[in-house]
């Protein structure tokens, strides 16, 4: 029987070709946070975190402290181990330490699908092997204006998207609307359009900003209000046509099941980095299936792919081209496939993943 002997983080930060804006936040950077649970027969799992740049010897002390509870153990028992680690009165139970679980959750569904080999989606059900994506971007950036955000959606569809994501609201509401009917404009009117306004309104802000948009066709608005604002992002939903989307700052099945409790939302954005990992991922997912919500997950691609081909309610992936993050493409000896306006499931064990350590290396942290 297969033991796990060790579990190590690493930490990696690389500059943006130029900072991004969003609705409430500037990015100079992009980072990795890997995790790995080697076995005593050979065999390492690997997995991401994400959101720990802020603090990279916190989150590897972190994962040091919670790896050590598993040195010894099986590895195929990952229900048991996510309980070890999720001690909410000795942890916490949101924040760093949760995102740190997450990618020891990772690594372990990345070892138990490498030992069963088996393309992890397969492990997990197998309800198809390739799934729709959209391109992430949009953002706000100096000297960017309107014909060069238009060009740059452009170049997202040429590509092969039918869906494409702007950011909203760190500007006022007129000048927002006006960018989205360039946009709508500048991809035509049979690609999806969302827009993501990363927690940046005020309740009536939002259903304001939803009104004026409702001409152009969105597919979703993307976390209109603060995460913890739920009666402030029911009105939201309960006030627009456009479909509310939100998530991606949510933990574990105790979050979600608040959101839907709440019907706060109408598609759910888990991101498996952040909100407990693949175990209360998949969890969410069943949830939303049982409420009739469909799952498009926030975050990256190279592990999101594999869960939204592995259940029915799998709507779309998100997918982040090196416009936005000149290294992540090149952070894996392996890309991911784009066919038809879909991304293709790796077909190899586990996720499929192999860190390009030659480049990488130029970028360690710690």
């Amino acid at each position: 029987m297969s033991r796990i002997t060790g579990v190590r983080a690493e930490a990696y930060r690389w500059p943006r070709n130029r900072p991004i804006t969003n609705g409430l936040y500037t990015y100079s950077h992009a980072s990795l946070f890997v995790i790995h649970v080697e076995t005593d027969d050979g065999v390492t799992g690997v997995g991401l975190g994400t959101g720990i740049m802020d603090a990279p010897r916190v989150g590897l002390e972190i994962a040091d402290y919670l790896g050590n509870k598993l040195v010894g153990r099986d590895p195929l028992d990952i229900e048991r181990h996510w309980h070890a680690m999720w001690r909410p009165k000795l942890v916490g139970r949101r924040g760093i330490t949760t995102r740190v679980i997450s990618g020891i959750d990772i690594a372990l569904w990345d070892l138990k699908a490498k030992l069963a080999g088996m393309p992890l989606h397969k492990l997990l059900g197998g309800f198809t092997d390739c799934v729709e994506f959209y391109v992430a971007g949009g953002y706000y950036e100096d000297g960017k204006g309107l014909d060069d955000m238009a060009a740059e959606l452009q170049g997202h569809v040429a590509m092969g998207a039918r869906a494409v994501k702007m950011k909203v609201g760190a500007a006022p509401i007129a000048r927002d609307i006006e960018r989205i009917k360039v946009a709508r404009e500048a991809v035509g009117p049979d690609v999806r359009l969302m827009v993501d306004a990363n927690n940046a309104y005020r309740h009536y802000q939002a259903i304001k900003f939803a009104r004026e948009a409702e001409r152009y066709d969105l597919f979703w608005f993307e976390e209109p209000v603060e995460p913890d604002d739920y009666e402030g992002q029911r009105e939201v939903t309960r006030s627009t046509t456009i479909p509310v989307a939100a998530g991606e700052n949510e933990y574990t099945k105790y979050g979600f099941r608040d959101l839907i409790d709440r019907r706060c939302v109408d598609i759910l954005q888990p991101d498996a980095l952040v909100m407990g990992g693949i175990t209360e991922f998949m969890k969410v997912a069943a949830l939303a299936q049982a409420n009739d919500l469909d799952i498009a997950p926030h975050g990256n691609q190279y592990v999101h792919v594999h869960l939204v081909c592995a259940i029915p309610n799998g709507l779309i992936l998100e997918y982040y081209k090196d416009n936005v993050d000149p290294i992540l493409g090149d952070a894996f000896t392996h890309r991911l496939e784009a066919r038809d306006g879909r991304i293709m499931a790796p077909d190899r064990p586990g996720l499929g993943l192999e860190l390009n350590r030659d480049l990488l290396g130029r970028y360690r942290v710690t």
